[in-house]
C-alpha cells in the first residue's frame, strides 16, 4: 500500500483532492546533500551503478522537497551501454560515446540486453529504494525513447542538430529501423523488469523529439513509443516528447495514460485533443529563477491553465542545476496549497 498515491490516481484519470507534484531531475544537483555525496565519488557513473547510493539520491528530494513521487536515479544512456556501446559522462560537457554506430556491422554487434544481467544495478536500486520508501510515495521508473537513444548512439554526444543521426534516417532508413528495433526490444524488457522490481509508474523520455520533422517523427519515433506503451499494461505510462507539439494527437491514440508537455505548449489547446488522458507539466524551468512571489504567481498561472483535474504538476523539462532549492519548495508548496483552493 502506498500512503500518498495522488500521482497514481491522477495518472489513472481519477479525481484527486489536490494536484500531485514532482520535478524532472529532482534527484540531483539542486540539492546540497546530493552535491556532498557526489563529491566523495569518482564520477557520475559510480553513483548510477551503486544501488545503495542511487537509492539514497532518489529519496533525497522526497525528504527535502516533500514531492509526491520519487524517480529512480539513473540515466537514459544505461540502455546503449547494456547493448554493448559504452558511454562516458564528462564533467561540464555531458555524455560521450568513444565508439559510435556507423555501419550495419556496428548494429549487428549490438545485443538486445538482458535486464537482470546487463542492467541489474538499476533494478537493485529500485528494490532498495522501495524498501527504504516503505510506501511513502510512488516510485517512477524510466527510459529514453528509442529515437533519442539512437541519436546519442549515432552522434556520439549531445548536439544542437544531431545531423549525423538525422542523416541516417534519410540515407539508410532500413538501418535506422534495425537499430531502433534492437533499442525498442531492450527498452521493453528493461521497463517491464523495472515494474517487476517495484516501479509504480513509467516515464518515456524523448528528449530530442523536437529536432525531427513530423513525418520522420511518426516513422522513427511514435511507432516505437507505441510498442513500448502497449507492452506495459501493468502500470500507468507517461510519454514526454520535448518540442514535439505536433505529436500530441498521435500520443492521444497510444495506450499511455499521461502526456507530458514542455513549457512551449498551452494545455488549454492540448486538452481537447487527448480525450481522458492526464497531462503533466509544464512550468518553464527558468521561472524558478524569479523571486519567491514571482515563482508563486507563475505556478498559479500554470495550474489555472491546466484546471483542477487530470493534471500532474511538473516543469516543462528538467530543473536546472543552479536553481535555488528554496524556490523549488515555493513551487511545490504553491501547487499543494492553490490546487486545493481550485477544488472548492
Amino acid at each position: 500500500m502506498i500512503k500518498n498515491d495522488l500521482l497514481l490516481r491522477a495518472a489513472r484519470g481519477e479525481q484527486t483532492e489536490r494536484t500531485p507534484v514532482w520535478l524532472m531531475r529532482q534527484a540531483g544537483r539542486i540539492l546540497p546533500e546530493y552535491r556532498a555525496l557526489r563529491a566523495r565519488l569518482s564520477g557520475f557513473k559510480e553513483l548510477v551503478e551503486t544501488p545503495d547510493l542511487a537509492a539514497e539520491v532518489t529519496i533525497q528530494p522526497v525528504d527535502a522537497l516533500d514531492v509526491d513521487a520519487a524517480i529512480i536515479f539513473s540515466d537514459i544512456l544505461v540502455v546503449p551501454e547494456a547493448m554493448g556501446l559504452t558511454y562516458e559522462m564528462i564533467e561540464a560537457r555531458g555524455p560521450l560515446f568513444p565508439e559510435t554506430i556507423k555501419t550495419a556491422q556496428d548494429v549487428a554487434r549490438l545485443r538486445v540486453a538482458d535486464p537482470e544481467e546487463h542492467l541489474g544495478y538499476v533494478l537493485e536500486a529500485i528494490r532498495v529504494t522501495k524498501r527504504a520508501l516503505n510506501g511513502r510515495v510512488p516510485l517512477i521508473g524510466f527510459a529514453g525513447a528509442p529515437w533519442t537513444i539512437l541519436a546519442y548512439m549515432v552522434e556520439g554526444h549531445g548536439s544542437k542538430t544531431f545531423s549525423k543521426a538525422r542523416r541516417l534516417l534519410y540515407t539508410n532508413p532500413a538501418l535506422a529501423h534495425e537499430l531502433l528495433r534492437k533499442i525498442t526490444d531492450t527498452t521493453i524488457a528493461y521497463l517491464k523488469a523495472q515494474v517487476q522490481a517495484g516501479a509504480n509508474i513509467i516515464q518515456v523520455f524523448d528528449s530530442w523529439a523536437g529536432i525531427l520533422p513530423p513525418a520522420h517523427y511518426q516513422e522513427f519515433s511514435t511507432r516505437y513509443i507505441a510498442e513500448i506503451c502497449a507492452a506495459i499494461p501493468e502500470v500507468p505510462v507517461t510519454v514526454f516528447a520535448k518540442g514535439a507539439f505536433w505529436a500530441v494527437g498521435d500520443f492521444a491514440q497510444l495506450s499511455c495514460r499521461t502526456i507530458g508537455l514542455d513549457w512551449n505548449q498551452d494545455p488549454r489547446t492540448v486538452r481537447p485533443l487527448i480525450g481522458d488522458k492526464t497531462l503533466q507539466g509544464n512550468l518553464d524551468p527558468c521561472a524558478l529563477y524569479g523571486t519567491r512571489e514571482q515563482v508563486r504567481q507563475a505556478t498559479i498561472q500554470m495550474l489555472e491553465q491546466f484546471g483542477p483535474y487530470h493534471h500532474i504538476a511538473n516543469l516543462g523539462h528538467g530543473v536546472y542545476p543552479d536553481t535555488d532549492p528554496d524556490n523549488v519548495r515555493v513551487f511545490v508548496d504553491t501547487v499543494k496549497e492553490y490546487s486545493v483552493k481550485m477544488r472548492r
